[in-house]
């Protein structure tokens, strides 16, 4: 358990998404601070859109390997 999660943190898609989402909280906060309400909303919508993209890379990832797992007991029964 302790090393799946630890696999998660240091996977390559985590890392992208934790950068984008750090980028969008830094969009935010300068759209903030100069009072240009457009810029905090592309940054808050760019933070939204980084852990939805990570959830859909995640899902698609573990649902291909669902599929090789599967394929290979298919293969296993066969034989």
């Amino acid at each position: 358990m302790k090393k799946d999660i630890l696999k998660n943190l240091t996977s390559r898609k985590f890392i992208l998404s934790l950068a984008a989402f750090l980028g969008s909280i830094a969009v935010s906060i300068s759209g903030i601070a100069t009072d240009n309400h457009t810029i905090a909303t592309v940054g808050i919508v760019c933070g939204m859109l980084s852990a939805a993209f990570y959830a859909a890379a995640e899902a698609y990832v573990d649902a291909k390997a669902v599929n090789a797992q599967e394929d290979q007991n298919e293969s296993q029964n066969i034989t």
